[in-house]
């Protein structure tokens, strides 16, 4: 028999702590101790509890080494899988060289750590250190990440953070032109399944511009092709919303954005152009809108009539979390 003298504030928290700990383990604990400090014999608290003579003993024992606070403590074994020895050598090479699949990542790790494991213990342990598949991304070859780092630093950076103030608006601007033909996509199906291809090569183009902070968006559309026209009637659409702060439009360096009758006309509706380095079209942020549309009502779809693949594209827009304006 363990004999331990409780004094009224002991017992006080030892009655609190059964209650209100949030972990339940440790409230178990407490309820062990409760009756213990109640003068309870080892046999009644075992009984009353449901615990283990031998349990009870080690809480009792832990309790007269650290009072109170050492019944809080959750010292549970969690064993570690072999591979967590070679966790730094396995996360390096695989930053370098990431798997196209799990299959690939259990050969490599029997290649550099001489261990094999299951695809499930293998994939669970590429989630332990941060890993999960993720699509791969694109950037032109050509692209130069020094020149991009620095536009991002000394232009783009500084006129977002006066859009947050509310002392600019600015507008990430970039056409799609949305050709009617099959967007083949993935289904869950049980065969697989074969999407009609339209006749003809009709095109929907969409130019665009997104508002980074309100994310309003608006367009100029039309069927034919864009060209310095429609980018001088997209820049009236701007104008007439009378905004009242500076404006700059981040844009690519396509022709039709780049002659004198766009810049002549930005400059009297006092529009900055803020162009893009060549082949950065990550950094604009209008490009995931385009995505966005071709998920949502291109990918799979069928559509028999060019006004019906144009009112898709509209109405996706329309719903999308923008508030658009749009003009021809």
């Amino acid at each position: 028999m363990i004999n331990i003298e409780f004094t009224e504030e002991e017992m006080q928290a030892l009655n609190y702590e059964r209650f209100h700990h949030p972990h339940p383990h440790v409230q178990r604990k407490m309820e062990a101790l409760w009756p213990k400090s109640q003068k309870l014999s080892h046999k009644d608290i075992c009984r009353l509890t449901g615990i283990s003579p031998n349990n009870l003993r080690g809480y009792l024992r832990a309790y007269l080494k650290g009072c109170i606070e050492a019944l809080k403590e959750l010292n549970f074994y969690k064993p570690q899988s072999e591979l967590c020895e070679h966790t730094k050598t396995i996360e390096a090479y695989f930053r370098e060289h990431p798997p196209a699949s799990v299959k690939e990542a259990m050969a490599k790790i029997k290649e550099l750590a001489g261990i094999q494991r299951s695809e499930n213990r293998v994939r669970e342990f590429l989630k332990s250190i941060g890993m999960s598949p993720r699509k791969v991304g694109m950037i032109p070859a050509k692209a130069d990440p020094d020149e991009q780092k620095s536009f991002l630093k000394e232009e783009l950076e500084p006129r977002l953070e006066e859009a947050q103030s509310g002392q600019r608006v600015v507008y990430f601007v970039d056409a799609a032109h949305f050709v009617l033909a099959p967007f083949l996509g993935i289904l869950w199906c049980f065969t697989r399944l074969f999407i009609k291809a339209p006749s003809g090569r009709k095109r929907f183009n969409v130019l665009g511009t997104l508002n980074v902070v309100t994310h309003e968006l608006i367009t100029v559309t039309n069927d034919t092709y864009i060209n310095a026209q429609s980018f001088c009637n997209l820049l009236w659409c701007i104008a007439r919303l009378n905004i009242g702060v500076s404006i700059t439009l981040v844009l690519d360096n396509a022709r039709y954005q780049k002659c004198k009758i766009v810049w002549e006309l930005a400059k009297s509706l006092n529009i900055e152009l803020l162009y893009l380095p060549s082949y950065s079209p990550n950094l604009n942020l209008i490009e995931r809108l385009w995505k966005f549309v071709k998920k949502q009502c291109l990918y799979s779809k069928y559509y028999a009539e060019f006004k019906d693949f144009k009112n898709a594209i509209t109405d996706c827009l329309n719903q999308s979390d923008t508030t658009p304006h749009t003009g021809t």
